[in-house]
């Protein structure tokens, strides 16, 4: 069990600083495949919505337009398959890191309480937790969520591994957390990029069972399309829920500007501009994927999501400095939990021209 109260872990980013200076020596420059930030253009179609709706000096809605929310709807079922949701019970956010720090708070989960999280998890998961003053739980595969536990964050496709859950496991978490009257928050953020199999939401039936009670699935546009800049983001799942987080975001302020709320609209009904951006990814992965392969790393997991999972066997820092010997800057594994120790994180969302300067590294480097 991790530490209690509001004593937050250093943020993580700040420790790679000196393994970033040296890749930057580089003289080809550095190529940053540590943080899973997009580099594409945002597609035109979002661009024109966003700037029609510039004129709106008024304050937006903190639950956001019908239009915006029946987009939401209709996206989950064609994209995803899933079905019965009722767009009252969509509500946007600003991006979804601020509603993972913030949900624990704003489910009022209490001192004492248990958050539980996956073994090799997104930071922000534990801040949340912090945050609220609960304590922190690290559920290895399949492990039952203890007494005391108020809730359990789900990630399929996985951040950092790419490891996604098959629907039978994902159905058995949320059947163990109901046991011990916990509440599931899915970060979903990637479940449009499965690239060995298909990822499915803890919404769809397989999962759910039918019931959307005390399930909450959190989505962003950031990758699939484009739009980290605009902090574009929305949870749904079920009413209940997502009427508590309404009724407090209200009082707190927390409204997702009007004309990204416009941009969003398109966003999730265009299907077109998801698929290009797939594409690319999926270029850049085959790329990458051969690349650490031939330097003598493996890959593990990494079904799905924006990352690879990589290691030699060695001490996940030991890795990180030779990858900055040769100008590439990677994340190492133990950001994400202590099982992370021998493995890398390596992000596709470089360029094309960048991912191919990785590779010819990699290709010249000594194993």
């Amino acid at each position: 069990m991790g530490r209690s109260g509001r004593q937050l872990p250093d943020f993580p980013w700040d420790l790679l600083a000196d393994h970033a200076a040296r890749a930057r020596e580089h003289p080809g420059g550095v190529v940053n495949l540590s943080v899973g930030t997009p580099v594409d253009p945002v597609p035109g179609v979002l661009r024109d919505a966003l700037a029609a709706a510039s004129n709106e000096p008024g304050y937006p809605a903190t639950h956001g337009t019908p239009a915006l929310r029946e987009a939401a709807v209709a996206a989950l079922a064609r994209r995803f398959g899933v079905t019965g949701l009722d767009p009252d019970a969509v509500l946007p956010t600003i991006g979804s890191k601020e509603l993972v720090a913030w949900l624990p708070t704003l489910l009022a989960v209490r001192p004492g309480d248990i958050v539980a999280i996956p073994e090799l998890a997104y930071p922000t998961y534990e801040v949340g937790a912090r945050l609220a003053g609960a304590e922190v739980v690290r559920l290895a595969d399949g492990e039952r969520p203890p007494p005391g536990t108020a809730l359990v964050w789900l990630n399929s496709p996985s951040n950092p591994t790419g490891r996604v859950l098959p629907a039978l496991a994902l159905a058995e978490a949320v059947a163990a957390a109901r046991e011990v009257g916990a509440l599931v928050a899915s970060d979903e953020c990637y479940l449009g990029l499965g690239w060995d199999t298909q990822p499915v939401s803890v919404l769809h039936p397989a999962v759910s069972g039918g019931r959307l009670d005390g399930l909450l699935a959190v989505h962003s546009l950031s990758k699939s399309s484009s739009l980290a800049g605009y902090r574009a983001g929305f949870v749904t799942g079920d009413p209940g829920l997502v009427s508590r987080l309404l009724e407090v975001r209200k009082h707190a302020g927390m409204m997702v500007p009007r004309p990204v709320q416009s941009a969003m609209t398109a966003a999730l009904t265009d299907d077109e501009h998801v698929a290009a951006q797939r594409s690319r990814y999926a270029g850049r992965r085959d790329v990458l994927r051969a690349a650490l392969a031939a330097a003598g790393f493996d890959v593990h997991h990494s079904e799905g999501g924006l990352y690879l999972w990589a290691t030699r066997g060695e001490n996940a820092w030991d890795s990180v400095a030779w990858f900055a010997e040769r100008g590439v800057l990677v994340a190492p594994g133990t950001f994400y939990g202590p099982a992370g120790e021998r493995h890398v994180r390596v992000a596709l969302t470089a360029t094309d021209e960048r991912v191919s300067a990785a590779a010819d590294r990699l290709a010249h480097a000594r194993v």
